[in-house]
């Protein structure tokens, strides 16, 4: 696991160093109102926190397969057992989840959307999500990467044109995290894995990217 974490973690890195390379970040944040001091701010703690998940509580679930460790020997995965009683821990990833709900927070408290706005176009892409995302075993819960974002940059260059890129980003962050996350919560126990991290690579969705790519399509 400490391998495969590591690959993931490099991985990300590498995708966020391309990213940089080309200067999304920067646009995106620039559509935001945000500083290019704030901007590296914020890709340097999204690309750390991307590595740290942190516990919120665990589930009962039952598992086909389980992690075990042998004496003297790697963490290995057990295929094809009997369904057994166990535990997944629910955590939130810090880069994937806290800093993009963070950014959500600042912006709504500048109060520059219309709140009934706000509630539509999050409500719409809550639902949205939820309807098209489904649980993969052993990999997380899954949606189409662009639909989110798309409709999230539609509804807000409809709804608050002035304001599109905040209420894009608001929706798109706030909608994937409702609607693929919270309202499936209790379906993780399907997922055969020992941790789900929301907004974590590899078991939940890409809350922070749906948020970014909401933003440079707005």
């Amino acid at each position: 696991m400490p391998v495969i974490s590591l690959v993931v973690f490099l991985v990300i890195s590498l995708f966020f160093l391309v990213l940089v390379q080309i200067h999304l970040f920067e646009i995106a944040f620039t559509k935001l109102g945000l500083t290019p001091e704030s901007t590296l701010l914020l890709v340097i703690g999204t690309l750390v926190g991307s590595g740290i998940n942190l516990p919120l509580f665990e589930l009962q679930t039952k598992q086909a397969v389980h992690l075990v460790e042998l004496p003297n020997r790697k963490l290995i995965w057990e295929l094809f057992q009997p369904a057994r009683e166990g535990n997944v821990m629910v955590a939130v990833n810090v880069g994937g989840c806290i800093i993009p709900v963070g950014l959500c927070i600042y912006f709504i408290s500048l109060q520059l959307i219309d709140p009934v706005n706000l509630l539509i176009s999050v409500s719409a892409i809550t639902f949205l999500s939820y309807q098209s995302s489904r649980v993969i075993p052993n990999m997380g819960i899954g949606m189409p990467l662009l639909i989110a974002p798309l409709f999230a940059a539609l509804f807000a260059l409809i709804i608050e044109p002035e304001y599109a890129a905040q209420l894009a980003y608001i929706s798109g962050v706030l909608g994937v995290l409702i609607g693929a996350d919270m309202l499936r919560i209790k379906e993780i126990s399907n997922l055969g894995a020992p941790v789900a991290s929301i907004g974590g690579a590899g078991t939940f969705d890409g809350i922070f990217l749906t948020g970014i790519i909401a933003v440079l399509l707005a």
